[in-house]
């Protein structure tokens, strides 16, 4: 979900675990919301994600010495379409059982801890003879509500896994705009690194802390499963999984994994070198890509876009597709548009391809997702029409891979070895057809040695030393002033995280 998402959000996502010291790998179902949607031919679709689900009830994970283990894969769906994947979790003693979304966008892992008009149940901290208040606040804000509570700790305990770790908490007393409707969620996991954090870095994000304490590899994948489905699908097949323990899992991906390097610890931040419509290469300076920052976020909805990047898609795309007369509402994400039932538009648009910078930097591959996967089927209207919506949006905060490219993927977060990997996924798949592909490697002699975004603070030290230095600076100025006999000025303001000295760290 990243902070401060100008994209549809949905923070989202998740969890890894795996507790104990076995060197096999866990393999954790994830449930994801379906259901009916409130239809209209002009509509706000930003709490909207399409995402549902996987294979064939049983998932398998089995680690290079051969020893297996399996759990059961839950079926038992419900919810709305395009709230996004969360998994069963038990915090405090007795144990409470909470539904927490998955996200590798933010780093906190954040619960209700008070009663809300959109949720079921909340962690009632009193309840809990291990809960711990650190006494200090924290505040979140995503682009679509925010959040306030409080900090503590206390035990996590995830069904199947053995082990207890201890995982700092941020417990929600109040919120705005966060929980939805319908949510069948109360709280969200971030998986992301601990300068993402807040109010701080020195709050321990929920899978560092699993490492620390069970010694596990810092390794994680994720299988989204929800191509080409609606809130309409009958079948209730698993919202995906997500492996932990330190591995990858062969069974949920087809084809050769490939590898990019993390550029920044802070999101899972990675180098896109080019982007294709169809076959034709978009031929914009590769910095335009990772304007600000290219991250991979599973809850992100969409696959957002630079500003410039998302016209010149959409305009390729326009060119390219056999349907010319769209209204800017479809491509603005405010409008669907409806064929008559049974009449599937995909064949109307081209592939979309990234490249991403391999981990040999001298060679670059390209993910490949079909429009299966970003036009995106929303609802039914009177049995007569299907309804679908655009996939891609513009963004001011970067480039996002998101759900709507994830879905095609088993992505793997190796923070062990700075990188994320890329395979098929084997749930990648709609009417028997294959919806994602990857190919490679490609030569990447053509663009620049460096196309990541760069000479931007991020580093809370180095925030405090540029915020050191231009105070000094100030004073300085004051004494000079002083010295010439000069008029006072009145500074206009503090710097803030907005100016442009330092980056605001959030989407």
């Amino acid at each position: 979900m990243a902070y401060h998402k100008g994209s549809i959000p949905f923070r989202a996502l998740f969890i890894m675990l795996c507790f104990g010291m076995a060197k096999s790998l866990y393999t954790i179902p994830l449930k994801i919301f379906i259901g009916t949607f409130n239809s209209s031919l002009d509509l706000d679709l930003t709490p909207l994600k399409l995402i549902q689900a996987s294979g064939n009830g049983l998932s398998l994970a089995s680690d290079p010495t051969g020893i297996v283990n399996f759990l059961d894969m839950v079926t038992n769906l419900q919810g709305d379409s395009g709230r996004g994947y969360y998994m069963e979790m038990t915090l405090g003693t007795p144990g409470q059982k909470l539904n927490i979304l998955v996200d590798t966008g933010s780093s906190n892992f954040a619960v209700a801890a008070a009663a809300h008009p959109f949720i079921t149940h909340f962690f009632n901290t009193a309840l809990s003879s291990t809960y711990q208040s650190t006494g200090r606040g924290v505040a979140v804000k995503y682009t679509q509500g925010n959040w306030e509570g409080e900090l503590g700790t206390d035990h996590v305990r995830i069904p199947s896994i053995p082990g207890t770790p201890t995982i700092n908490i941020a417990t929600i007393l109040s919120s705005n705009g966060f929980f939805l409707p319908g949510v069948n969620w109360q709280g969200i996991l971030g998986l992301a690194y601990p300068l993402l954090a807040q109010p701080d870095s020195s709050v321990e994000p929920f899978f560092n802390s699993v490492v620390r304490q069970t010694g596990i590899p810092d390794v994680f994948s994720l299988q989204m499963c929800g191509a080409g489905l609606s809130d309409s699908t009958t079948a209730d097949p698993a919202g995906g999984s997500l492996v932990s323990h330190g591995g990858v899992e062969p069974t949920l991906y087809s084809g050769s994994m490939w590898y990019t390097p993390i550029k920044e610890e802070w999101y899972y931040q990675v180098e896109v070198l080019k982007l294709e419509v169809g076959d034709q290469n978009l031929n914009l300076d590769c910095k335009e890509y990772n304007q600000d920052k290219a991250i991979v976020d599973s809850g992100t909805t969409l696959l957002r876009l630079p500003v410039n990047v998302f016209n010149a898609v959409v305009e390729a795309i326009s060119r390219t597709s056999l349907i010319q007369d769209f209204t800017s509402g479809f491509w603005g994400g405010t409008k669907l548009a409806c064929w008559l039932k049974g009449e599937t538009p995909w064949r109307f648009f081209p592939k979309l391809s990234i490249y991403l910078r391999a981990t040999n930097n001298s060679q670059s591959f390209k993910i490949s997702i079909l429009p299966q996967l970003y036009i995106q089927p929303i609802t039914d209207v009177d049995g007569r029409l299907d309804c679908f919506r655009f996939g891609i949006s513009s963004s001011a905060n970067g480039l996002v891979i998101g759900a709507t490219v994830m879905e095609g993927f088993y992505v793997v977060f190796d923070r062990a070895e700075k990188r994320v990997g890329f395979a098929v996924s084997r749930c990648a798949v709609n009417g028997g057809l294959a919806v994602s592909e990857i190919l490679g490697p490609f030569s990447s002699a053509d663009v620049a040695s460096d196309c990541a975004a760069g000479g931007l603070l991020k580093e809370p030290l180095l925030w405090v030393i540029s915020y050191a230095l231009m105070a000094v600076c100030a004073v300085v100025l004051l004494i000079l002033l002083l010295l010439l006999s000069c008029r006072h000025r009145d500074r206009s303001g503090e710097i803030t995280d907005e100016s442009s000295l330092v980056r605001h760290r959030i989407k």
